[in-house]
């Protein structure tokens, strides 16, 4: 007798795992010309990077991520245990993901998150660990962060102007942030910026930001609004074309070449000890390249950003099915990949936008 799990995918669709489905889908993955090991999609674009979402909670209310007020956050029995989490990102690099990010919402608004991170650290085949933070309670956790050796942090900030980081977060916590900040630089931990163009960003305001790459040996990423708001009346997207804009504000700016797929092109300019880049996340100028899946704190597999999850993992982990049969399930999905952003928001058909704070951006 064969034991067979019936597994849920996106779009209703069913099918059983069993051993025999895993070998095949294996065996189907392991056609690729990089590495056996190497987790490929339908469209040839290998996947080594996982970004796990612990939490829905934070501490700030982004205008451009969720409303300020009325947000219900998810049950605490709806987000994946610690545990889960744990066995899930076992499961992800035995299938040949090297890289980890850990995100939100905030992920230090979770407690345990650092004995979390602390754990991640010796799972096998995971070569890289990253953390995103809004920076508000980070500062306290930085030590820790350093000995265990995070590979780098994102730092979430929108304005090096006190006033309009209120406007903007609707909360006052810009303190905590710079000494956030401060205290990363003078650690030494590799360091990306994320700052999110709004339709009221000014020139001044990229040109103070992008100083901080000028001083410092760090990324100063620049990010295109993107729809997830987590409302039903979004403020509208006024991305324009983000790169001219830059070359006009840095006519000397140089486009970096890069090794490995990234979602940001990275520029630099002449005696900055860092540099500035641009995710084109409205855009999606990156889909040919992306190498990354998400999974939500509800454990929704997310081969997109812009889908609305293609695979119940938590349903999976919590109704017995084992290593083996989440394995295959998640090689199901990947094989029906999107190929790109465009293709997923058409899919999904959403009523609302989704919060960023929810899927784990």
């Amino acid at each position: 007798m064969v034991c067979c799990l019936k597994v849920l995918v996106g779009n209703g669709l069913a099918f059983c795992v069993s051993k025999g489905v895993l070998m095949l889908l294996r065996h189907a993955n392991s056609q690729s010309p990089i590495l056996d090991t190497c987790l490929m999609d339908n469209h040839g674009r290998p996947i080594n990077y996982l970004r796990l979402s612990i939490t829905d909670r934070c501490n700030l209310r982004c205008r451009y991520c969720r409303p300020e007020e009325g947000v219900p956050f998810i049950g605490h029995e709806e987000i994946l245990s610690f545990e889960e989490l744990e066995r899930l990102t076992i499961i992800f690099c035995a299938l040949g993901v090297e890289k980890l990010r850990v995100t939100g919402g905030e992920p230090f608004a979770r407690k345990g998150c650092l004995p979390f991170l602390q754990r991640l650290r010796n799972i096998k085949g995971l070569n890289s660990l990253h953390v995103t933070t809004n920076g508000v309670e980070t500062e306290q956790y930085l030590a820790s962060l350093s000995e265990l050796g995070i590979d780098s942090i994102n730092l979430s900030l929108d304005t090096l102007d006190h006033r309009r980081f209120w406007r903007i977060t609707r909360r006052d916590h810009f303190a905590n942030v710079m000494q956030t900040l401060q205290d990363i630089i003078e650690r030494r931990i590799p360091l990306k910026i994320n700052s999110v163009i709004l339709a009221d960003t000014s020139d001044e305001e990229i040109i103070g930001l992008a100083r901080l790459a000028q001083k410092f040996p760090i990324t100063l990423r620049f990010i295109e609004k993107m729809p997830f708001s987590g409302s039903a009346r979004p403020e509208k997207l006024v991305n324009g074309n983000l790169l001219q804009r830059l070359k006009r504000i840095f006519p000397a700016m140089k486009e970096c070449p890069q090794s490995s797929p990234s979602t940001a092109r990275i520029y630099s300019l002449p005696r900055y000890k860092g540099s500035i880049g641009i995710i084109h996340g409205y855009s999606r100028l990156f889909c040919s390249t992306c190498n990354k899946v998400r999974i939500t704190p509800t454990g929704m597999l997310k081969t997109c950003l812009y889908d609305n999850g293609v695979l119940d993992l938590k349903k999976m982990l919590r109704s017995g099915a084992d290593n083996g049969q989440i394995e295959a399930a998640i090689l199901y999905c990947i094989q029906k990949r999107c190929i790109n952003g465009h293709e997923a928001e058409l899919l999904a058909k959403r009523d609302k936008e989704p919060s960023m704070a929810s899927i784990g951006g």
